[in-house]
């Protein structure tokens, strides 16, 4: 049997334009005489299509599209796709995430995914009944062992906590399945690639068959579909695999022996297409593809952003340029008199580098008529952070008003770390439609623009060397109100991406006072947070709503931690 898998990029609702992408792949398929070709998990609407399942008419337009790809289907092509179903029982939620085998025009069998996830950025219990038995499903008399996403992942032998009782490819071996496929939508995060691939690896072997995995790629929203589809033979060897951050169309001959048992299990390795080398290139080619497809799927081609001379908007900048083209990018210095020559003159280094446009917009006169208008109010109280917030808010008045009047998405440049803290003012420097990097330590920062400079210089040196500062008082760097970046972010992925508490923090040799002040930052922060602009996730917890804590409680025992 050759298979192939469509790895392709699909916008959430866009039911013509998915189409004719898969459409293009059904046609490749066919010139290749591919036998069955595997399309993604949900394909017929994209994912995750959220609460536009709510909807009857959007329901109703995924049945139609089903309809139409099973038109692409004929006599020797079938096809497996991911749709949304109606749930026939009158008891339970409305609608089924299922998997429908296509033949010859029609639909001839369908699949229900058995186990919905509910944690991190997953809610599919919201709206999506689980299916029942796990039953395999017949093509040209082989039985093929379909599954979708979450399904494959809870093998008792592979994770040692399990989070569902059931194992559905165990159940769909167990009545004879002789070709395992999984159709997903599964999210990047930094080292996920590395663990898909073993966990996939080892379903193959325990099972003795081929196994072949077709995810989506892309970026919905704050999520990046990384694709990364791949395929094993029985003894867990890789056989196949697509590219990364890229749509891909590839094909593989599985052996008539294989899937019968009369003969050798494996065969020869598929092609194998080249891949991020380590997590800080994905990280930042998960960063250029979650850009580029929220731009374009919102409808912006252009966008602009504050360009300070620091590392974190250097880095943004960069990643712009990738993304949508220099040409397409729009840097705006605002020095003050708090602006050091150096800052400025770093930003024209990198505006140059990236080939990016860089305008000066001076608003200090600005920034001072704000002083004399509140001069009244403030009488008799000594200047503090609220003069500093002013500056950072006259600067995001500027690059909202460049950003109404030119059509461009703005883009705001702060850091997880910072997030993390509070380390940014509401209505200045968040102001914005997407926050980049704003999953992205601190650390990683660096560890990227390294990264970027491996063969040419693209961030100015002066820009990785100097201390970090906002500029917003004289001589002031981060330093003077956090801790070390390398503490912080340590803190930081143990309470945030571990969930781990003060006290096991400071078990792991931090200082006491230190994950104090951090953890009470961290906590007291949630309300900015709350107000963020979406970001790219990156790492297993970002801030967003993959982290749903409330604002006004007090969870915030923090008793145990002896300074």
């Amino acid at each position: 049997m050759r298979v192939g898998i469509a790895q392709l990029d699909f916008t959430i609702g866009a039911f013509d334009t998915n189409l004719e992408k898969m459409r293009s792949a059904a046609e490749g398929a066919r010139s290749q005489r591919v036998d069955l070709l595997l399309f993604s998990e949900l394909a017929t609407t994209g994912y995750p299509p959220k609460d536009l399942l709510d909807r009857s008419d959007f329901v109703a337009r995924n049945l139609v599209q089903l309809e139409r790809v099973a038109a692409l289907s004929d006599d020797s092509l079938g096809i497996v796709v991911g749709f949304v179903d109606r749930n026939p029982d009158a008891t339970g939620k409305r609608l089924l995430n299922s998997a429908a085998l296509c033949h010859r025009g029609k639909v001839v069998g369908i699949y229900r995914k058995c186990l919905l996830p509910t944690y991190d950025v997953f809610d599919e219990a919201r709206h999506f009944e689980p299916g029942g038995a796990a039953r395999p499903l017949e093509f040209r008399n082989v039985r093929l062992g379909v599954t979708i996403c979450e399904d494959i992942w809870n093998d008792p032998d592979f994770w040692p906590q399990r989070l569902y009782r059931r194992d559905p490819v165990a159940e769909l071996v167990d009545q004879g399945a002789q070709l395992l496929i999984n159709i997903s939508a599964s999210p990047f995060t930094v080292g996920k690639g590395e663990l898909r691939r073993a966990m996939l690896s080892a379903e193959a072997a325990k099972h003795g068959r081929y196994l072949l995995a077709a995810n989506q790629v892309g970026a919905n929203d704050e999520l990046v579909f990384d694709g990364h589809s791949l395929g094993f033979d029985p003894t867990g060897r890789l056989v196949l695999r697509a590219r990364d951050f890229a749509e891909d169309l590839l094909f593989y001959e599985i052996p008539d022996a294989a899937l019968t048992g009369a003969g050798a299990a494996t065969a020869a390795a598929g092609e194998i297409r080249p891949v991020a080398a380590d997590d800080v290139e994905a990280a930042y080619r998960a960063l250029v593809l979650g850009l580029a497809d929220y731009a374009s799927k919102c409808g912006f081609r252009e966008v602009v952003l504050g360009l300070s001379g620091g590392i974190d908007s250097a880095l943004t900048a960069a990643v712009a340029a990738d993304a949508l083209g220099p040409e397409n990018v729009l840097a705006v210095a605002m020095p003050t008199r708090y602006s050091s020559e150096a800052s400025l003159s770093d930003a024209e280094a990198l505006a140059a580098a990236l080939g990016v446009e860089l305008r000066v917009i001076p608003v200090d006169e600005v920034f001072q008529v704000y002083l004399d208008t509140m001069m009244p109010s403030f009488s008799g109280l000594e200047a503090d952070v609220t003069e500093e917030n002013i500056q950072a808010r006259v600067r995001g008045n500027v690059l909202m008003a460049l950003s109404n009047k030119l059509g461009r998405l703005l883009l705001s440049t702060g850091n997880k770390s910072e997030l993390a803290v509070g380390y940014c003012t509401l209505y200045g420097d968040m102001s914005g439609g997407l926050a980049v990097i704003s999953d992205v330590p601190k650390t990683m920062v660096y560890q990227i623009c390294r990264w970027l400079n491996r063969e040419r210089t693209v961030i100015p040196e002066s820009i990785l060397t100097k201390a970090p500062s906002a500029e917003l008082s004289p001589g002031q760097t981060d330093q003077d109100s956090l801790p070390p970046y390398d503490v912080l972010d340590r803190i930081l992925e143990l309470y945030v991406e571990q969930n781990r508490s003060p006290r096991e923090i400071v078990g792991e040799g931090l200082d006491g006072a230190v994950v104090r002040r951090v953890i009470r930052l961290i906590d007291g922060a949630e309300y900015k947070r709350r107000q963020a602009a979406p970001g790219i996730k990156l790492t297993s917890k970002a801030f967003g709503g993959g982290r749903r804590l409330p604002i006004a409680a007090d969870y915030r025992a923090l008793d145990d931690v002896e300074g």
